[in-house]
């Protein structure tokens, strides 16, 4: 019975690894503009990086603070403005979140139809 079971457990844990990346990826997008924190300083992008625990046999996601630096734009009257009249933005870029946010939905969809399809299946194989 377990390894029919199987497959709903490994689509399972997909759907829950790709939404923790979906999640990191929108709470980029809604801080891309975000230039004081209350750690001070503009918002800086996170990323989820899937890893795999040799001793439990488990995935596991680790969220991680991209350190680079962001994107400075010349705007004087900005209340963050420097002495120089830059303000530091996040450095969340919106075309390549995008972009991560479709891949990451599309693989929690590959997932959930993996899921349904072992559903349907271990449902025929209890009414033989």
């Amino acid at each position: 019975m377990r390894n029919l079971l199987g497959p709903l457990g490994l689509s399972a844990s997909g759907m829950s690894r790709q939404q923790k990346f979906i999640e990191v990826i929108t709470r980029n997008i809604a801080n891309a503009d975000v230039t004081r924190t209350p750690d001070g300083g503009p918002y800086q992008r996170q990323v989820a990086v899937a890893s795999f625990d040799p001793a439990t046999g488990q995935p596991s996601i680790n969220v991680r603070t991209d350190a680079s630096p962001g994107r400075m734009v010349y705007d004087p009257g900005h209340p963050d403005a420097d002495a120089n009249g830059y303000v530091e933005y996040p450095n969340v870029d919106l075309a390549n979140e995008t972009v991560d946010l479709m891949i990451a939905r599309r693989m929690h969809d590959a997932n959930v139809s993996v899921f349904q399809a072992a559903k349907a299946m271990l449902r025929r194989a209890l009414d033989i």
